[in-house]
């Protein structure tokens, strides 16, 4: 399994981002898909998550309200459409993947990750 994220970049507070995540390797559209982000000295933290129909998803309370998680199983994609963006939400942004078509699981695969920079 090979995921790619792209989208990251520098923003300024209560601006926009959307990230992309190019998946490959098997089936894209049995499995659920997330976003993590790690910022310097914590922990990684799950964002988002979708699973494999999308017709179900998860919210972190930090995100939620301000970011959308979505896919096309045509494109092999998964999205994270960020708004309002805060200073706080600088960090390397993940997209995972794990076994399982549902929420709740465990994710084993895991993109490079793209840095989101969002200056006051």
């Amino acid at each position: 399994v090979q995921l790619q994220a792209s989208g990251g970049g520098l923003v300024q507070a209560g601006g926009s981002l959307r990230l992309s995540c190019a998946a490959s390797g098997r089936t894209f559209s049995r499995y659920a898909m997330a976003w993590f982000r790690q910022a310097p000295g914590k922990e990684r933290e799950l964002l988002a998550a979708i699973n494999y129909a999308g017709s179900s998803t998860y919210y972190a309370d930090s995100v939620k309200g301000r970011f959308t998680i979505s896919r096309n199983n045509g494109k092999n994609m998964v999205y994270l459409q960020m708004n309002s963006l805060k200073p706080e939400d600088t960090a390397v942004y993940f997209c995972a993947t794990g076994n399982q078509g549902g929420l709740g699981y465990r994710y084993d695969y895991w993109g490079q990750g793209t840095q989101v920079t969002v200056s006051s």
